[in-house]
Protein backbone atom coordinates (compact mmCIF):
# COMPACT_ATOMS: atom_id res chain seq x y z
CA UNK A 1 0.00 0.00 0.00
CA UNK A 2 1.84 2.97 -1.10
CA UNK A 3 -0.55 5.38 -0.71
CA UNK A 4 -2.10 6.80 2.75
CA UNK A 5 -1.20 8.15 5.48
CA UNK A 6 0.96 6.39 8.18
CA UNK A 7 0.94 6.76 11.75
CA UNK A 8 3.25 4.79 14.60
CA UNK A 9 2.71 3.69 17.95
CA UNK A 10 5.26 2.14 20.17
CA UNK A 11 3.89 -1.28 19.74
CA UNK A 12 1.67 -0.53 15.94
CA UNK A 13 2.52 0.97 12.79
CA UNK A 14 -0.76 2.37 10.95
CA UNK A 15 -1.64 3.19 7.42
CA UNK A 16 -5.10 4.35 6.92
CA UNK A 17 -5.86 5.00 2.88
CA UNK A 18 -9.36 5.65 0.54
CA UNK A 19 -11.65 2.55 0.78
CA UNK A 20 -13.23 1.54 -2.46
CA UNK A 21 -15.93 0.11 -0.57
CA UNK A 22 -17.31 3.06 1.60
CA UNK A 23 -16.63 1.51 4.37
CA UNK A 24 -14.17 1.11 7.33
CA UNK A 25 -12.28 -2.42 6.44
CA UNK A 26 -9.25 -4.05 8.46
CA UNK A 27 -5.78 -5.73 7.32
CA UNK A 28 -3.27 -6.83 9.43
CA UNK A 29 0.47 -7.64 9.66
CA UNK A 30 1.83 -9.64 12.09
CA UNK A 31 5.40 -11.27 11.95
CA UNK A 32 6.99 -14.28 13.40
CA UNK A 33 9.04 -11.67 14.85
CA UNK A 34 6.56 -11.75 17.96
CA UNK A 35 6.46 -15.17 18.57
CA UNK A 36 4.99 -18.24 17.83
CA UNK A 37 1.42 -18.79 16.03
CA UNK A 38 -0.26 -18.85 19.89
CA UNK A 39 1.16 -15.27 20.61
CA UNK A 40 0.90 -13.82 16.73
CA UNK A 41 -3.45 -15.26 17.04
CA UNK A 42 -3.71 -13.54 19.89
CA UNK A 43 -2.52 -10.42 18.69
CA UNK A 44 -4.35 -10.40 15.86
CA UNK A 45 -7.57 -11.08 18.11
CA UNK A 46 -6.87 -8.62 19.88
CA UNK A 47 -6.78 -6.12 17.19
CA UNK A 48 -9.76 -7.51 14.80
CA UNK A 49 -11.85 -7.02 18.79
CA UNK A 50 -10.83 -3.64 19.16
CA UNK A 51 -11.77 -2.46 15.27
CA UNK A 52 -15.15 -4.70 15.91
CA UNK A 53 -15.82 -2.10 18.55
CA UNK A 54 -15.10 0.71 17.00
CA UNK A 55 -15.74 0.25 13.43
CA UNK A 56 -18.67 2.64 13.94
CA UNK A 57 -16.35 5.60 14.65
CA UNK A 58 -13.98 4.99 12.10
CA UNK A 59 -13.88 6.91 8.89
CA UNK A 60 -15.04 5.10 5.31
CA UNK A 61 -10.74 4.17 4.91
CA UNK A 62 -8.76 0.98 4.98
CA UNK A 63 -6.95 0.69 8.08
CA UNK A 64 -3.84 -1.67 7.94
CA UNK A 65 -2.39 -2.63 11.18
CA UNK A 66 1.35 -3.60 11.59
CA UNK A 67 2.32 -5.19 15.03
CA UNK A 68 5.85 -4.57 16.37
CA UNK A 69 7.87 -6.36 18.81
CA UNK A 70 6.82 -5.67 22.04
CA UNK A 71 2.73 -6.01 20.70
CA UNK A 72 2.38 -9.75 21.91
CA UNK A 73 2.47 -8.51 25.32
CA UNK A 74 -0.21 -6.14 25.48
CA UNK A 75 -3.54 -6.69 27.36
CA UNK A 76 -6.67 -5.70 25.50
CA UNK A 77 -7.14 -2.30 27.48
CA UNK A 78 -3.50 -1.58 26.86
CA UNK A 79 -4.32 -2.04 22.87
CA UNK A 80 -7.21 -0.19 23.08
CA UNK A 81 -5.46 3.09 24.92
CA UNK A 82 -2.66 2.84 22.07
CA UNK A 83 -4.59 2.46 19.23
CA UNK A 84 -7.93 5.03 20.19
CA UNK A 85 -4.83 7.73 21.25
CA UNK A 86 -3.58 7.80 18.04
CA UNK A 87 -6.27 6.90 15.51
CA UNK A 88 -9.12 9.41 17.07
CA UNK A 89 -7.33 12.53 18.26
CA UNK A 90 -5.38 12.76 14.49
CA UNK A 91 -8.12 11.76 12.37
Amino acid sequence: MAQGRRLHTRHFGLTLAASPAGRPRLGLAVTKRLGKAVKRNRVRRLLREFFRRHKDRLPPEDLIIMAKKGAAALTYHQVQEELSRVLFTRI
